[in-house]
């Protein structure tokens, strides 16, 4: 089955949302790329991921903190505006 270049199929976009990167090389292949240097571009790609990943859970783990912190500063801000008499 040729793929039209027009139609974007909805694995398409979970591959996109995933790794821009692996969806660009699958719409455009390396030419001449060799099994060996394949399997070293997947073993590249896998610590590219375990990284990011990595980096997307401390986001994550710091996310209640950072909320915490909004919420003390609106506070904050409302006992201010309370006080000066605009509230």
């Amino acid at each position: 089955m040729l793929e039209d270049p027009d139609w974007v199929s909805a694995s398409d976009l979970a591959e996109y949302a995933y790794c821009p990167r692996a969806f660009w090389y699958r719409k455009h292949p390396p030419a001449g790329m060799s099994a060996s240097n394949s399997d070293r571009s997947s073993r590249r790609g896998q610590r590219f991921h375990r990284r990011e990943l990595g980096a997307e859970r401390k986001r994550e783990a710091h996310a209640g903190g950072y909320v915490a912190l909004v919420l003390f500063g609106i506070a904050l801000l409302s006992t201010a505006l309370y006080f000066a008499g605009f509230l």
